[in-house]
Order: C-alpha cells, then sequence, then structure tokens
C-alpha cells in the first residue's frame, strides 16, 4: 500500500518578526536599453526580508490568501536602475501531496523607489529606460523549491511601471533568481 499523504499542518510561526531572508541576483531586463545596449553591466544583485504572517489559518486555502509583509531592494552593478521595495507577499505551495510541499508559488504586490531616469525617452541618457516617475508599481512572481526546512531556490520575475500615471512607462522587467533562509 501506498502511504498516505500527511494532514495538512498550520505553518509555525518563528520567534521573531522574521520568517525568511532572500539574497540573489537578476539580469536587468533584457529587452530593453538598460538590459541590452553595450558598455554597462546587466547584473542586479537583491535581498529582501519577509516578515511572519499577521494570522494563521488552520484551514490551507485561507491560508494562501494571508500575505506576509515584505522589503528588500535590488543593486544594479553598471550603474543603471536600482531600487528598494515594500508590499506584500502571497505563497501557495504546489500539489503538496505529491510533492511534499516542497514546490511552491509567490506572488508579491507593492511599490518601489528607484534611482532611475524619470523624463522624457527622447532625452534619456544612454542605456536608461524612461521610467515616468517615481515611486513604481512592481509586481513580481517565483518558482521555488524548498531543499530542507530551511533553505529553498527561486526562479523569479518581476515587473516595475508606473501603470500609465505618468508621461513615459517603459518600465523593468527582470529576471532571476533567489536563495532563501526560513527561520
Amino acid at each position: 500500500y501506498a502511504p498516505r499523504p500527511a494532514a495538512y499542518a498550520p505553518p509555525v510561526q518563528p520567534l521573531s518578526i522574521v520568517s525568511e531572508v532572500r539574497i540573489g541576483g537578476s539580469v536587468q531586463d533584457p529587452g530593453s536599453a538598460e538590459g541590452k545596449l553595450p558598455g554597462f553591466e546587466k547584473q542586479n544583485v537583491n535581498g529582501e526580508i519577509l516578515f511572519t504572517k499577521p494570522l494563521v489559518s488552520a484551514d490551507p486555502f485561507w491560508q494562501a490568501f494571508v500575505p506576509r509583509a515584505t522589503v528588500g531592494g535590488s543593486y544594479n552593478t553598471g550603474g543603471r536602475t536600482s531600487y528598494a521595495y515594500l508590499g506584500a507577499t502571497w505563497s501557495v505551495d504546489l500539489f503538496p501531496e505529491t510533492f511534499d510541499r516542497r514546490v511552491f508559488i509567490d506572488g508579491f504586490f507593492g511599490g518601489a523607489a528607484h534611482n532611475g531616469y524619470t523624463g522624457p525617452k527622447a532625452l534619456a541618457p544612454y542605456g536608461f529606460n524612461s521610467l515616468g516617475c517615481s515611486p513604481l508599481f512592481r509586481e513580481a512572481a517565483a518558482l521555488g523549491f524548498r531543499i530542507t526546512e530551511h533553505w529553498s531556490v527561486m526562479a523569479t520575475v518581476e515587473h516595475m511601471s508606473n501603470a500609465g500615471l505618468c508621461g513615459e512607462n517603459r518600465g523593468l522587467t527582470n529576471f532571476g533568481g533567489k536563495l532563501g533562509y526560513t527561520f
């Protein structure tokens, strides 16, 4: 007989307000001036802190709707747009019975303040996108795998734009990976 899947158990909250820290890297918007023009480094170094959930549900369905407050930042090694962000991250286990709660997806929504160019596209410095204004909206997604109870790896994509609220709206879309440590 095959073993029965383990029953859902609500996540154990850590003793501190921080539940996870992540570090990683990404490629700066490979389809734009910030990512494809020669003469600049295209790499970003990023980190983020995810805080504990404000409440824990005994039901796995409702647990997925409770986000973790998130703060982070990304530094562009080539002197292009760097940014800091604040928002909420939702995490959902994919096929928990099949993959033993190791595979998960994350979604993020929040805001980002940046040091990029915000003026007219025609006057944009070489190698910069015209982002229109600061702050921007930031959305991100990740597909992750829990290596152990504490360590995980993630493939990530993030997009920042002003949603058409400012004159220019090229935005940034970055692709990368992260290593996470859960307390």
